[in-house]
């Protein structure tokens, strides 16, 4: 989940209202946002839901609170200055980042908060959408100190690709000029980042008329250098994907216009053999255009289990943000339709039933009511509920700690880091499946639904390793696979994995375990040797239960143990939660 570090006077200054501490927590809390702690500097550590990616400045928090205290109303566009900038894009671009946008702001006065801020949503954007910045990097740059360079008196800067010694420039944070692939070689940030330029024949490059002042996605030149004495902004985003970067620019545009920001467009022109899907074509950016969503009344009174009139559903989107226009029946007889205007800048609302949550938040969750539902049954614990629990109990009584992690895990921590390769290992072996994949994730953290547990327990250790040992976790989750044999095409599945973090931990422990769990079930297990890239060869076996292979068990290998930077030796094992029945 995001952290964002928020300075409250400075949120009592934009929202303008002089509220305490504790009243901001309990608003903030009502908009989903929850206070985790206090920094050294008096910040609240604020955590956020990772789809309101427009939260995570002072700025877009302000404008929530704003909402949310009925101080502003439906939505608001900034007006966009037109263009007098160009970013030209070369046929020379590497096809593995063919995308670029940009906007320019002009007028502000940013004081030493105002640009914390910025760096840190840039930071935070590139962390949570731009996928560590691999689907997308922000760069924000003193406008005064770029010349344009193009043909009468158009203003233009090009996007271009570059061999890795073609040039130099001075980055960030160095006094030395250096070509690309110094940066990469030489400096923190580009060794950080090398690997998403890696392998590439070109490297990407803006220039304008003086010369290269930034090497996406790695960094920035130091003579565009933002200061407080930055009045005048150009913004450049470069991506694999569009949707992406527009959706980016659009937050920082808007925290920016807060400021007291001017927008003015871009225009991006392509070269005709450009790749990419605009070739030979000019777009205007930023794109603050406003989408519509249709809801029924009677979806919103379904879902939000109250009776709402008209005038009530367009007043609680209102105060979301939101612009809702009624059919004339809509709210008369529950059968009409809203019309649902969404700002540029929520790129969380996908879908009717996120405008649905707005209007249900800003109506006010804790207000509702309880109410049995009117039905004639009576509700009872599943099977399978039971079955759960009583597993649980037999783990703590055989002394691990339960855990409950998400279920949406990135691809790195799910395969890679765990020495598995869906295409190259065994096709039964635990954990190999092809993964139920996350289209437009916000983060490379959660990018699929696992297909086995073990990866999330080995997180945890790998983020416990200050804590004292021995550590004995266990999880009782869900997992996936890709089964085209089911109606859904994946097949979901109860399993129960378990960790042994212990100077002494071993295969005969892990065995131990298991025995015991199965044959509490009246159960008969056997173990034969198996392999697993994950396990120690001659140190796994599958775990077998009345016949039928149902997990593994064993000594994680250390190649996995030194990825996750731990010391001590780990046994395992992982199995099918039905197989207890």
């Amino acid at each position: 989940m995001p952290v964002v570090d928020i300075d409250p006077d400075e949120l009592r200054e934009l929202i303008g209202e002089d509220r305490s501490d504790e009243q901001l927590q309990a608003d903030l809390f009502e908009l989903g946002v929850e206070f985790e702690d206090w920094t050294d500097e008096e910040a609240m550590r604020l955590e956020f839901a990772p789809d309101r990616l427009d939260r995570l400045s002072v700025e877009g928090l302000a404008r929530s609170l704003r909402y949310h205290y009925g101080t502003d109303r439906g939505v608001y566009v900034p007006d966009t200055n037109d263009p007098e900038w160009t970013i030209e894009v070369d046929a020379s671009v590497p096809s593995e980042r063919p995308y670029v946008t940009g906007a320019i702001v002009r007028g502000l006065d940013l004081d030493d908060d105002a640009l914390a801020s910025l760096i840190q949503l840039q930071e935070k954007l590139h962390a949570t959408m731009g996928r560590g910045r691999a689907k997308g990097a922000i760069g924000v740059h003193d406008l005064t100190m770029l010349k344009g360079g193009a043909a009468g008196n158009e203003k233009s800067i090009r996007y271009t690709g570059i061999e890795p010694e073609a040039d130099t420039f001075v980055p960030l944070d160095s006094d030395a000029e250096l070509t690309p692939a110094a940066v990469l070689s030489e400096h923190p940030v580009g060794q950080r980042y090398a690997d998403l330029v890696a392998g590439l024949d070109r490297y990407p490059a803006i220039y304008d008329a003086i010369g290269l002042f930034s090497f996406p996605p790695v960094i920035n030149g130091r003579r565009t250098e933002v200061s407080t004495a930055s009045r005048e902004l150009f913004i450049e985003m470069t991506g694999t994907d569009q949707w992406t970067i527009d959706r980016m620019l659009n937050v920082v545009c808007y925290a920016l216009s807060a400021r007291g920001g001017q927008i003015e467009a871009v225009d991006v022109r392509y070269d005709e053999t450009a790749p990419g899907e605009h070739a030979g074509r000019t777009v205007e950016r930023p794109d603050l255009a406003t989408k519509t969503k249709t809801v029924s009344h009677d979806r919103i009174e379904r879902v939000l289990g109250v009776d709402l009139d008209q005038e009530t559903v367009i007043d609680a989107a209102e105060r979301a943000g939101l612009e809702a226009e009624a059919s004339a029946d809509a709210g008369t007889d529950q059968s009409g339709d809203y019309e649902v205007r969404v700002p540029p800048y929520r790129v969380d609302v996908r879908h009717p039933l996120d405008v649905i949550d707005d209007i249900g938040r800003a109506n006010g969750f804790n207000d509702l009511e309880p109410r049995y539902p009117d039905i004639g049954t009576v509700g009872g614990r599943h099977e399978r509920s039971r079955l759960e629990d009583t597993v649980r109990d037999t783990l703590i009584g055989l002394g691990f700690e339960d855990m409950l992690n998400f279920h949406l895990i990135g691809r790195a921590e799910n395969y890679d880091r765990m020495r598995l390769d869906p295409s190259t290992a065994s096709s039964d072996a635990v954990g190999a499946g092809q993964p139920v994949r996350i289209r437009e994730p916000y983060s490379e953290a959660y990018e699929i639904l696992r297909t086995w547990a073990l990866p999330s327990l080995v997180m945890v250790l790998e983020n416990n390793t200050h804590r004292t040992y021995p550590q004995h976790l266990a999880e009782i989750g869900l997992a996936a696979e890709i089964d085209g044999d089911v109606p859904t095409g994946a097949a979901e599945r109860r399993t129960v994995a378990a960790v042994l973090a212990d100077a002494e931990a071993s295969y005969e422990d892990a065995r131990g375990r298991v025995q015991t769990l199965v044959g509490a079930f009246g159960n008969r297990l056997e173990t034969p040797p198996t392999d697993h890239p994950s396990f120690i060869d001659g140190r796994t076996a599958a775990i077998v239960v009345d016949g039928e292979t149902v997990g593994v068990l064993g000594e994680l290998h250390p190649e996995l143990l030194v990825e996750h930077d731990l010391e001590l030796p780990v046994a395992a094992f992982e199995l099918r939660l039905d197989a207890l029945a």
